[in-house]
């Protein structure tokens, strides 16, 4: 008989009569990786909520250890050694890195109220080793790089004794390098007997890392196996239930001689340095570098966000260099930040008062500023078809609400509603499923098509690959180097990355 540590039979789940699991079945074996795929709104985030405490479910049965299990909130699950590893990490910023670890109950000094903070700091210290973290359980959490905060997260789970480790798209804020010693400390957990359940849509990762592979849609099993039984375009048809025979869409569009933006000698000590290029009408450029070369920092500046101490920049041949965010919209030029929650979108505001927001002097009559309410609402409605945003009510439901791709669509809504001619975009992708990563790559081919120049900014290589006409890349708050589309090569490009500014 299989050593299963979690089993799952007939699981399901419906919000306000919606089903959004149906009859799910899943086998987890003892000290295996499991790779759970599937589109954003497929089930995934409901089945591990279910596990961790977070939701019951309606109707089936959940086994851990052969035993009837149904965890009423995350505390008994916690005891029962599920752990859960957010994208959004479920740290204290303003508590220590031990005091995070101990913060549901700590140990006391005898039978005294006082907290035994030698041994809690001897505890968290023992537990950072494990997964080769060497700084003081003393420094607090808001000090650490977000690699650091998610290896904190591993620990944490290790001070719980979890036997079942959810990662939940572990590697969006990461580094490379990061990445590597995560997955390292993944293998090491894995052979130390821990069971570890890894979501996310960077496909090859999972390949890599994974065991067995169970692939969700529309919040059925539909299909799993060893990971030999798939390869990145078997992941990819089984998430969106179609083949796609190209992760990208084809351009439809080149650019033109026409410049848009223009950067000259651009400086901000620490931050950039003598950072020049050009940016044409209908191109898409696109800006690669590792986590600290510049590339957002330069992207704030460009937008108004920032300042810089010397340099010029120009917006179809005319200076603008004393720049705001508000003048920046003024002059057609828009930015999708690379956070999304927290900068891009209001969650708690309806879909259809987060389209509105760039555009509302477009919908005010020029005497009085009135709006005029049913053309603003008729354009949003046909943003929201066009962008194929899945939504019930877009003038009820709450952003919070939405998949992560269809919140990225909002994000590009807001702006397209304005009508753009320069696009800035950070991490356009970033957290969004394959099925929507395609809508938007053709969203902003369209954008491009019109004639607008786009700047896109990314860390994935194969995806400026797949929709740039050209690439910078930055380093150390320099370009470094820049490649056209002829030249394009996934090596040569990461080892430009690698480059020591100057040389």
């Amino acid at each position: 008989m299989d050593d299963f540590i979690l089993q799952f039979f007939g699981i399901n789940k419906s919000f306000f009569g919606v089903k959004v699991l149906k009859n799910v079945n899943i086998e987890i074996r003892r000290g295996h990786v499991v790779g759970l795929i599937g589109e954003n709104g497929a089930g995934k985030s409901t089945l591990m909520n279910i596990l961790g405490g977070v939701v019951p479910f309606d109707s089936g049965k959940l086994l851990l250890d052969g035993q009837e299990y149904a965890p009423r909130n995350p505390a008994e699950a916690a005891q029962a050694g599920i752990a859960f590893i957010h994208q959004e990490l479920n740290l204290f910023n303003n508590l220590s890195i031990a005091e995070n670890f101990f913060i549901s109950g700590f140990p006391k000094w005898g039978k005294t109220p006082l907290i035994d903070r030698k041994r809690i700091r001897l505890a968290a210290q023992e537990f950072l080793a494990q997964v080769d973290l060497n700084i003081s359980p003393d420094m607090t959490v808001e000090k650490l790089s977000p690699g650091e905060r998610q290896l904190v997260e591993v620990a944490k789970a290790l001070s719980q004794d979890a036997r079942i480790i959810i990662f939940d798209e572990p590697t969006t804020s990461l580094t490379a390098r990061e990445t590597e010693r995560l997955f390292g400390i993944i293998e090491r957990l894995k052979s130390a007997g821990k069971t570890i359940i890894y979501i996310s849509h960077i496909l090859r990762d999972v390949l890599r890392l994974a065991d067995e592979i169970v692939v969700l849609r529309d919040g059925e099993v539909v299909k799993t196996g060893p990971k030999r039984a798939f390869n990145i375009q078997t992941m990819i048809s089984s998430m969106v239930g179609r083949y796609l025979g190209t992760l990208y869409p084809e351009r439809t569009s080149r650019p033109t001689d026409e410049m848009a933006l223009e950067v000259r000698h651009l400086s901000k000590a620490g931050i950039v340095h003598d950072i020049t290029f050009s940016l044409y009408k209908g191109e898409i450029l696109g800006v690669f570098g590792l986590m600290g070369s510049g590339r957002s920092e330069l992207a704030h500046i460009l937008f108004g966000l920032d300042t810089h101490d010397s340099g010029e920049i120009l917006v179809e041949g005319n200076p603008r260099n004393h720049r705001t965010p508000r003048k920046s919209i003024q002059q057609n030029m828009a930015f999708v930040t690379e956070n999304r929650r927290e900068e891009g979108l209001l969650m708690t505001a309806t879909v259809a008062e987060n389209m509105g927001l760039v555009a509302l002097p477009r919908y005010a009559t020029p005497l009085g500023g009135v709006l005029r309410q049913s053309l603003l609402a008729e354009s949003i409605r046909n943003t929201v078809s066009s962008l194929r945003v899945k939504v019930n009510d877009a003038f009820q439901n709450q952003a919070k609400g939405l998949s992560g791709g269809n919140q990225q669509k909002v994000v590009l809504g807001k702006w397209l509603m304005n009508n753009p001619s320069i696009l800035i975009v950070d991490e356009p992708t970033r957290g969004v499923d394959v099925g929507a990563k395609y809508e938007i790559y053709s969203i902003i081919n369209e954008i491009a098509a019109k004639g607008a120049a786009v700047l896109f900014i990314s860390s994935e290589i194969e995806e400026l690959i797949g929709v740039c006409d050209r690439i910078l890349v930055m380093g150390v708050g320099e370009i470094l180097g820049q490649f056209s589309r002829a030249e394009f090569n996934r090596e040569r490009i990461l080892q430009t990355a690698f480059r020591e500014g100057g040389k």
